[in-house]
């Protein structure tokens, strides 16, 4: 492992001045940061602790109803939060599936958000699109938990629970830096390989998660975060959907484990989820137009016929209600 300093932030104007300045980086609870460190995937010279600024930190009720999260606030904290559980419960139950539940009590959201793809290439060093090579490995090599949609030329998937769950409750991420304040719809805050290859979100080098705010659009109704794993507990999804009916009759699906970022499926299947009444014909049909763009690899096709099971089971539900 490099070495680097270890400083504490205690205000968001110190933390912005800070990674303003090159070799500076932010750091939760460091549950991935620290890892890439080790990894040789990430070598900084100052490692910047932002969990004592206030703006980062803990859940607020917003004057509309809805709830804003700061960046920094533990996964654990955020599942068990009465807010989150009442009108985000799909929120809540994705990180409940985080990790361990040491890990869980250590890992914020903002990390997670933006904790790096686990491609055993990737994080072994061979060379490859997202470390500096020019090829993809993966490929035709181990990628049995890689990306059958929206992949290449890189193939990897998007680790995290909580952001798929904050897809399907249309989250707004609150972003700083030296320019200003932002805020970015949690849609496009992700980016595939395609888009940008050192790195998967829009974030500038000099910009900070702050906190995710959720609105009141989006809470109550039916809610529920389903994740398939190869271990059953403790593990990376292999497939996951959070699935959402509000409380205005909007539909949401939204994918894990299948692509670069969270997988919004087409809006016309949402929308036909929507009209209730549906037959098992026409379940089993909006499924597979879900899929149509699916691309599977030469040892993933397994993660299509998982999705298009949860997609099914999560219509079937979302048609009843």
């Amino acid at each position: 492992m490099s070495a680097f300093e270890y400083r504490t932030a205690r205000s968001l104007a110190e933390t912005l001045d800070q990674l303003a300045r090159p070799g500076h980086v932010p750091v939760g609870g460091g549950t991935d940061l620290l890892v890439t460190i080790d990894e040789g995937l990430a070598s900084p010279d100052v490692v910047l602790d932002i969990r004592a600024v206030p703006e980062a930190n803990g859940i607020s009720e917003l004057a509309d109803g809805g709830v804003r999260i700061g960046a920094a606030t533990r996964l654990a904290d955020v599942a068990s939060h009465v807010l989150i559980r009442e009108r985000y419960p799909a929120l809540a139950q994705a990180c409940e599936q985080v990790g361990t539940p040491a890990i869980r009590e250590m890992a914020t959201l903002g990390g997670n958000l933006m904790q790096r793809p686990r491609c055993w290439y990737f994080r072994r060093g061979i060379p490859c699109h997202k470390n500096g090579g020019s090829s993809c490995p993966a490929h035709d090599g181990e990628n049995q938990y890689l990306a059958v949609l929206d992949g290449g030329p890189c193939w990897m998937v998007h680790p995290s629970d909580p952001a798929v769950a904050l897809v399907a409750l249309d989250a707004i991420v609150e972003v700083h830096g030296r320019g200003g304040a932002r805020s970015i719809p949690i849609a496009t805050f992700f980016v595939t390989p395609r888009e940008r290859m050192d790195g998967e979100t829009v974030l500038q080098q000099d910009e900070l998660i702050v906190a995710i705010q959720l609105g009141a659009a989006a809470a109550g109704g039916m809610q529920q975060y389903t994740k398939l794993m190869q271990r059953g507990a403790w593990d990376f999804a292999l497939v996951s959907l959070a699935a959402a009916r509000r409380v205005d009759g909007e539909v949401r699906l939204v994918l894990g484990g299948v692509a670069p970022r969270p997988y919004r499926v087409y809006t016309s299947v949402e929308e036909e989820a929507m009209s209730g009444g549906l037959d098992e014909d026409a379940i089993v049909g909006l499924a597979e137009r879900a899929l149509l763009d699916a691309e599977p690899l030469s040892k993933n096709g397994y993660k299509v016929t998982l999705a298009a099971s949860l997609l099914r089971d999560a219509i079937r539900k979302l048609a009843a209600e």
